[in-house]
């Protein structure tokens, strides 16, 4: 079903509404001013025959009078006993032409004079022809101003919305991108292409028609694409994927066209459409949740159509940028349309520090800001997580009225995008104040002597963020990629200290570790049904990897039998004692010290730098620890804990 032949669909479209109710306003106006339904002048006159106006005459009570050829005003005494004095206007109309009238007027002494002659009616009659269409049209046009979202995009059906920059206005260079090196370097070619177009053509070389940028949010798709045509300096056409969709069918592969039209006038020109997922999901049949309609999959169709058509070497090069490329249609992804697939990961080490540099360029620094040491300690941000790191410590900087930007400002922004904001307003009692300071110094002790854990660098009993009631920031020194057997074991075991805390001390336990307790089960469950690390059940997965979207509705375990699930449950429940046990084991080999930083926490609220740092140092770890990291069992003789 196209737009071109579907008729009746149009029939609902709003501007038919409005174009009707515009027909009944013109109908309307035109019988008020033409037939009279609501006189154009009414008059507060009482209207008399004329004979009773003769008699009025003659019986002396017509004081003064008016006359003209189809009508006589007059005005009668006003009688002696009347309270109000007001004139009483009357009309009559006059039988044929009277020319005894005024001898009668004399005769009894009425005053009279002519109505001046009518000038004006030729007037009235034309504005009463103009008039009524102005309005109408007047009407009509302030309808279609209103509906921008309905009845002017009828006028404006299948025309791109695409927005364009010319010459490089998009105002980004490659310099103002970093921590993508390996990315600008596959695109330095598409740029070598457009600006040397002969160069390649010559030897016979075809550049991919199609580039594809897939990455994680925030770490800059969009703006890499921008640095594409400032460097290239060409016409960069700039769309969203969910532009393209409209309500009627046909509507959105007429964008399509059109926007391709447009850029083969261009040409070279790059042609960037930003969340493409949004137009290219898997068409229907390939999925029963890919959510497929008539209307994207014909949209979807006429942009495979145009990629994979239009002549080789016409200067159109198209980029997009999605963050699920697993939800894309492989017929979109195939060599000939998409020909290079860039992946953009989050920055390691060295490209946060680019990043960082970039974005601190217009903001005034301290000289004590190492960036190099802020770039080790925020592993995992991307892009966009980075400049608001960088605008986070400038505004707490202009809060506290400081000339520049410091070191402790940089510091207190990370906390603010790792923990949240700090929640003043929330004052704990002792008794929970006094948990928390336990919990978090046992997470402290704990993660001091497992392999491969971050550095303590503060533990807080401030709350921050939603539920936080207290922390440990423990910020890495150096980029991990990878996690070896014994550090997943001394994970789960940090996860579980805070818990373990709680019941050497209290001989209780808080609802406190409830997101401790999930990760540490969830660890445990991938290291045996996800990266085989179960002597029993051997180097198998059970679990699958969960793809966005698509596996959103499936379980992500593989069927099993009830034997094999039982083994999984038991594995990982006794990954989970063994680390609790460990955690339980260290904490009370390590007690007196517990106690002594716990206190100095409850009155200090928080512990950093160079006196947390002694603190540590005095953990002593068990006997049983290294054993335990090595083969992750204990023997069955452990010491029993108790307050």
């Amino acid at each position: 079903m196209s737009l071109e032949n579907d008729n009746n669909q149009l029939k609902n479209f709003p501007i038919f509404q409005r174009i009707g109710k515009g027909l009944l306003l013109f109908i309307i106006t035109f019988l008020i001013f033409n037939l009279g339904i609501i006189p154009f002048f009414s008059s507060p006159s009482q209207e008399m025959a004329y004979s009773d106006f003769i008699k009025q005459v003659e019986a002396g009570k017509v004081e003064k009078a008016i006359l003209g050829k189809d009508r006589i005003e007059y005005v009668l005494k006003p009688e002696p006993d009347a309270k109000n004095k007001n004139e009483r206007v009357f009309v009559t109309i006059p039988v044929n032409i009277d020319v005894e009238l005024p001898k009668i007027l004399r005769a009894h002494d009425v005053k009279f004079s002519a109505l001046p002659p009518d000038n004006n009616g030729w007037i009235f009659t034309f504005l009463s022809w103009i008039v009524p269409p102005l309005i109408f049209f007047g009407i009509w046009g302030w309808l279609l101003s209103r509906a921008q979202g309905g009845g002017a995009a009828a006028l404006t059906v299948g025309k791109s919305k695409a927005r364009i920059y010319y010459q490089g206005s998009t105002g980004v260079k490659f310099e103002d991108v970093a921590g993508v090196d390996e990315a600008k370097a596959e695109l330095e070619e598409i740029i070598d292409f457009l600006k040397n177009t002969e160069k390649y053509t010559r030897l016979g070389a075809k550049i991919p028609k199609g580039v594809l940028l897939i990455g994680p949010p925030g770490t800059g798709k969009t703006l890499l694409a921008k640095a594409i045509a400032g460097e290239a300096s060409v016409p960069f056409f700039s769309i969203s994927g969910s532009e393209f969709i409209e309500l009627f069918v046909g509507v959105g592969a007429a964008r399509v066209r059109d926007l391709f039209e447009q850029a083969k006038q261009q040409a070279p020109c790059i042609v960037f459409i930003d969340e493409l997922d949004a137009l290219g999901k898997l068409r229907g049949g390939a999925n029963p949740f890919s959510g497929s309609n008539d209307e994207r999959e014909q949209t979807l169709n006429q942009l495979l159509t145009e990629m994979d058509g239009f002549d080789t070497n016409t200067g159109v090069i198209i980029v997009a940028a999605t963050n699920r490329p697993e939800v894309l249609d492989p017929a979109l992804r195939r060599p000939g349309r998409f020909d290079r697939q860039i992946s953009i990961a989050r920055p390691d080490k060295i490209g946060r520090e680019a990043i960082l540099r970039v974005h601190a360029k217009n903001v005034k620094l301290s000289e004590e800001v190492d960036l190099q040491k802020l770039a080790a300690r925020t592993p995992g941000f991307a892009g966009a997580d980075l400049a608001n790191l960088v605008n986070e410590a400038a505004l707490l900087a202009a809060r506290k009225n400081r000339s520049a930007v410091t070191m402790a400002d940089f510091n207190e922004a990370i906390e603010r995008v790792v923990a949240g904001l700090e929640k003043k307003s929330r004052v704990l009692n002792e008794t929970e104040k006094k948990t928390v300071a336990y919990h978090e110094v046992g997470h402290a002790l704990v993660s001091t002597l497992m392999p491969g854990a971050n550095q303590v660098e503060k533990i807080s009993i401030v709350p921050r963020g939603v539920g936080t009631l207290g922390y440990t920031l423990q910020l890495p020194e150096e980029d991990r990629f990878l996690m070896l057997e014994d550090e997943i074991r001394g994970r789960i075991a940090t996860l579980l200290s805070g818990r373990a805390a709680e019941e050497i001390v209290f001989n209780k336990v808080s609802t406190g570790a409830l997101d401790d307790i999930q990760k540490a089960t969830e660890l445990a469950e991938r290291a045996v049904t996800l990266y085989g690390m179960s002597d029993e059940l051997g180097p198998i997965a059970f679990e699958k990897i969960q793809q966005e979207f698509l596996d959103s509705f499936t379980s992500p375990r593989r069927l099993v039998s009830p034997k094999v699930a039982e083994e999984i449950d038991r594995q990982v429940k006794a990954i989970i004692d063994t680390a609790h046990q460990m955690a339980l084991l260290i904490l009370s080999h390590n007690r007196e010290l517990l106690q002594e930083i716990a206190e100095t926490l409850l009155q200090q609220e928080i512990l950093e730098g160079a006196l947390l740092k002694e603190k540590l140092n005095q953990v002593k770890a068990p006997p049983q620890l290294e054993e335990w990291l090595r083969s992750g069992r204990f023997s069955e003789n452990l010491p029993q804990f108790s307050n």
